[in-house]
């Protein structure tokens, strides 16, 4: 591991229980990983299962030790604990101290400015050993529902086979569902292929992880520290993208995506982006890329394609991708292992929190580039999913009242129609029956 002793201050640090310190989202990320395999996708229900949850960190004379109290059984086997489950918990230590020491702490690295995220994020990735400097491109990203049916999980299987078929390696948000079906599926290609050093990597950060445990088969786990800087990781270090269907989180990665590949400065840039399903899934793409035609236009649309029940082909497409993208980087003496050449703008870099001061300032129309068009579409999608499914959301709209949006009527209509369509398709965990705008325009 890249971190094998730790200094007093940095063991008082994740001991301490107060508002600054760093107890309890290291304990919330090590009882996710010690969760590993189980089907949970509620934060809140995880910790409340295991209330008498404890880790303590012991330093010895030849390096650390963690004591576990009350933790899950199923990490153990004849009382030791699974291999993999001990080198995610070591991930979940070595990251959540180097960002506190190294980055938050660290008055050379300038995180409010959009380069400095980056170099920020560049460094947490190269100390979790995350860049293997001499190899061609070849991750690929997934992204996709964790709460899928198992019809669009067999297919994610199924995609993941023929990938790692072609020695391809897998990257997702390291959960269960479409970031679980095609790391499980990787395995057989790579062993079929006699490629025994597979990487199944696997993004997360503080605020999810616990709603989405890392899969049982995630070699290489890196907690990030904030949804923002979890998803320029996805797009800096993978080289090509495949969309599997999922809900409106998924909607939200793919705004992100066209946002960035629709600034000026990526024109021309080789990312090879799929969505992909089963037969069965074909509407929630149709209406997805109708949605985005109607909003951010064909120069958005013409980014991806849309491949509907043919595992092989998706498998080779993305291939002809990594080509692709191998030929544009050694043509500029880019980096294989980081796109330092992407342009990530500052807005899709700054948190968003979804309040209703927040919600009135977007700016919902057509009158700005359309890369700004989508980060604020992003936004909107992420207070709107909060008022109709988050609890801290949900509160918010009934203490006071409904979000303000300064939209244009039609791009606003073209939001409720989509999301009343991932309500119909059950792609929404909604309270009750319905799905009620939560919103309205001003």
């Amino acid at each position: 591991m890249h971190l094998e002793v730790l200094s007093k201050q940095e063991v008082n640090k994740l001991l301490d229980k107060s508002l600054t310190g760093l107890y309890y989202s290291y304990r919330k990320c090590s009882l996710a990983v010690l969760n590993s395999g189980n089907h949970v996708d509620d934060a809140k229900s995880l910790l409340e299962l295991y209330p008498d949850f404890d880790i303590r960190l012991i330093q010895l004379e030849r390096g650390i030790r963690l004591e576990l109290i009350n933790a899950p059984a199923e990490a153990l086997i004849e009382g030791k604990m699974i291999q993999g489950i001990k080198e995610l918990l070591f991930a979940v230590l070595r990251d959540i101290i180097y960002v506190s020491n190294e980055i938050t702490d660290n008055p050379l690295f300038d995180t409010l400015s959009s380069d400095g995220i980056t170099d920020a994020i560049f460094h947490i990735l190269r100390n979790a050993g995350i860049f293997k400097p001499m190899r061609p491109p070849n991750i690929v990203v997934c992204w996709g529902g964790h709460s899928i049916g198992r019809q669009e999980y067999d297919y994610t299987k199924d995609v993941g086979y023929q990938i790692g078929l072609r020695g391809m390696d897998i990257c997702t948000g390291c959960g269960p569902g479409a970031m679980k079906g095609p790391m499980k599926g990787a395995t057989i290609g790579h062993a079929k292929q006699r490629l025994p050093q597979g990487r199944y990597i696997g993004l997360s950060e503080p605020g999810i992880i616990a709603a989405e445990p890392p899969n049982p088969i995630v070699n290489e786990l890196v907690i990030m520290p904030d949804i923002e800087k979890r998803l320029e990781s996805f797009i800096r270090t993978g080289h090509g993208i495949i969309v599997f269907p999922g809900g409106v989180g998924t909607l939200e990665e793919i705004l992100y995506l066209l946002g960035v590949l629709l600034h000026p400065d990526n024109a021309n840039m080789p990312f090879p982006l799929i969505f992909t399903g089963p037969a069965s899934a074909a509407e929630y793409f149709e209406k997805i890329h109708e949605f985005i035609g109607r909003t951010l236009g064909t120069e958005a649309q013409a980014f991806y394609q849309i491949i509907v029940d043919d595992p092989a082909l998706v498998a080779a497409e993305m291939l002809k991708g990594m080509k692709r993208v191998r030929k544009f980087r050694k043509a500029r003496n880019d980096a294989y292992y980081f796109n330092w050449l992407l342009k990530v703008d500052h807005e899709f870099q700054v948190p968003f929190e979804p309040n209703h001061t927040n919600m009135r300032g977007l700016q919902i129309h057509r009158d700005q580039p359309a890369y700004m068009l989508a980060a604020n579409l992003r936004r909107a999608f992420s207070g709107l999913v909060a008022g109709n499914v988050k609890e801290e959301g949900i509160r918010a709209v009934e203490q006071h009242g409904l979000f303000e949006i300064s939209g244009e009527p039609q791009l606003m209509a073209e939001i409720d129609a989509l999301l009343l369509s991932f309500a119909e398709q059950h792609r929404m965990k909604l309270p009750g029956t319905k799905y009620n705008p939560c919103y309205k325009i001003i």
